[in-house]
């Protein structure tokens, strides 16, 4: 397994995820090639960024706790407490303690299933001990988050596939403020569609924007104006004359919302007969337990809020070990606060 080397005090390049051992290289093999290299999407920028505010908001100003630990290197170790979990967030978790001086070791790679021990080894991380207990809960958060909503699209895609349903599950923009980017990576990471990323990245015409505008057809054909040939318009529909009408004004996606499934599958066959090209999607009230209801061969897109709203997290601790050198030394403290458990 490959060491990572001791924190310095120049703060290390951010490339997450390439640091893996050989025996880690073999697992990463087995993981599907998109949601393994999904990092490779994420902005440098944009990680060094989320890193700081997120130390920012957590230390605004004085750490007292960081007197009694010093800044003696320790090694804590990363384990994750519930088997069968989806390992997502580790470009986060690197980014957060990269800011710090400190380097991590990922035993497992993006994408991984964890397990199938309760309690599994997945990473070590290396550094200054007040720094590394500055970064532990902000990493830690992202990294139960991220992992919790990958977890969950994994499970979904697998009743997809188990059903023999080749659509896409998707996410929506029911998402975390500030947390975005965290939530749609994980999602990707999951093997579930992200869907859009933001209001200018498709447009979606819900129902506010139908009645404030006068009309579908109306919508759509002022929507169009600004979208030209580089955007697709969606349009919410909650029966299936006005999505027989979203379609005829020229709408690329047809969200079928809140219908039962019997009518949504009715209402699906009657639009692809219709207008073929035409992409259907089912939302509203969709659960993983309902999910295989809404399964059919007309339907081409599944969108579930759950994904990130009310989706249980992985649960994750991070714990400093013991040193190897004379108990007296600079990590005496550090040592000591481990013991008694990390918050």
């Amino acid at each position: 397994m490959m060491q990572a080397t001791e924190a310095s005090t120049a703060r290390p390049k951010v490339e997450p995820m390439t640091d893996l051992s050989p025996e880690t290289r073999d697992q990463e093999s087995m993981v599907p090639l998109l949601h393994a290299v999904a990092a490779h999407a994420i902005p440098p920028q944009a990680l060094t960024q989320l890193a700081r505010d997120w130390l920012r908001e957590d230390t605004p100003n004085f750490d007292p706790a960081g007197v009694c630990v010093g800044s003696g290197n320790v090694e804590a170790r990363l384990f994750c407490k519930m088997a069968g979990s989806i390992l997502a967030g580790g470009p986060f978790f690197t980014a957060v303690f990269a800011e710090l001086g400190c380097t991590v070791n990922w035993l497992f790679p993006e994408a991984a299933e964890m397990g199938p021990d309760g309690i599994t080894l997945v990473a070590e991380v290396r550094g200054p001990a007040r720094c590394l207990l500055l970064g532990e809960r902000p990493a830690l958060n992202c990294l139960a988050r991220a992992s919790g909503i990958a977890t969950r699209c994994v499970r979904l895609r697998a009743m997809a596939a188990a059903a023999g349903w080749h659509g896409e599950v998707a996410g929506t923009r029911k998402t975390t403020p500030g947390f975005r980017l965290v939530e749609k990576y994980a999602m990707l990471v999951g093997g579930a569609s992200m869907h859009r990323q933001d209001l200018s990245g498709m447009a979606m015409l819900k129902d506010n924007h139908v009645w404030a505008s006068g009309g579908i057809t109306k919508a759509v054909q002022a929507t169009r104006t600004v979208c030209g040939l580089t955007s697709k318009i969606e349009v919410e529909c909650g029966s299936t004359e006005e999505a027989c009408e979203a379609a005829a004004a020229g709408a690329d996606i047809v969200m079928l919302d809140n219908l039962p499934p019997r009518e949504l599958h009715a209402a699906a066959l009657l639009l692809k007969q219709q207008f073929p090209a035409l992409l259907v999607e089912a939302s509203g009230g969709v659960s993983p337990e309902n999910l295989p209801q809404y399964f059919g061969p007309h339907v081409d897109i599944i969108s579930l809020g759950c994904i990130t709203q009310g989706c249980p997290v992985v649960d994750f601790s991070l714990k400093v070990q013991k040193p190897s050198c004379d108990p007296r030394g600079p990590a005496r403290g550090a040592v000591a606060a481990a013991d008694r458990g990390l918050p």
